[in-house]
């Protein structure tokens, strides 16, 4: 699968990032949700590792979310419990050894094998594809916080993908019907090309870099702070709130307070 591929390099391009970072810091808080370096690394690690055991181990898996469901301290204090506390250079190392593993089991898998999860069953491909996801999407607080602008490849379209395919979900999470149709894309790839999405009909139309794009479904930035042409009372209320990954509603970052770190010289 190519999703396997782009997941790795996109895991690679933040581990070299932090392989150059002081580990001191990694206990500083980030921008989202005062999440740490550790705390992020932590969570990529372990549901990587649940990944894995969806297509190796689905009885591992299927314990694991129990005892996760049960777990009184939450879904933070259970991955650091699992992890035993490990942070810094150690953590950042077995982190690279658990994605380069996820890499080489999905590699293998049938993209249309169906796997369990936390919610509904998905595909394979659909699983690395979320990976690749929250990857992208938590790394984008280590970018911010070492004040590093991060520079995208056409990988990211696997994300704007997933986007669009979750557009009714932003809606169904919130208990909303969504608009008969979703706005129309046109969005600039970081290589360039023009990346198009919908129905080119109507006023409804959201147009720009589709890093930026990225960023507001993932809600790593507010639309506000990016330089997307919003146009169409569905395209700003889409925008307002979207949403493409799992779980209840969340409330996109506010306005400015989330961007990449100015650093003392």
């Amino acid at each position: 699968m190519e999703q396997a591929d782009d997941f790795y390099a996109e895991s690679t391009a933040l581990y070299t990032l932090l392989r150059g970072a002081d580990p001191d810091g990694f206990d500083e808080p980030t921008q989202f949700k005062a999440w740490t370096i550790n705390a992020v690394l932590q969570h990529l690690h372990f549901w990587n590792q649940m990944a894995v055991w969806q297509v190796t181990d689905e009885a591992r898996l299927v314990d694991l979310l129990d005892q996760l469901m049960r777990h009184k301290g939450g879904m933070r204090d259970f991955e650091k419990t699992f992890l035993e506390g490990l942070s810094g250079t150690a953590l950042l190392e077995v982190w690279k050894v658990g994605y380069e593993t996820a890499r080489e089991v999905f590699a293998e898998a049938d993209p249309k094998r169906r796997l369990k999860w936390a919610g509904p069953d998905m595909s394979a491909r659909s699983s690395i594809t979320a990976r690749l996801m929250e990857t992208w999407a938590h790394g984008q607080e280590v970018y911010d916080h070492l004040g590093v602008v991060r520079q995208n490849e056409d990988r990211i379209q696997n994300i704007v993908i997933l986007g669009v395919n979750t557009f009714g979900w932003t809606y169904k999470t919130r208990g909303e019907s969504p608009p008969s149709q979703m706005p129309y894309l046109h969005l600039t790839a970081p290589s360039g090309q023009v990346w198009t999405y919908g129905e080119n009909m109507g006023e409804d139309r959201i147009s720009g870099l589709a890093e930026e794009f990225c960023q507001v479904v993932t809600q790593t930035r507010n639309i506000a702070d990016t330089s997307l042409s919003v146009q169409g009372a569905s395209a700003i209320d889409w925008m307002s709130k979207a949403q493409c990954f799992a779980g209840p509603p969340e409330t996109p970052p506010m306005a400015g307070s989330r961007k990449t770190r100015s650093l003392p010289s």
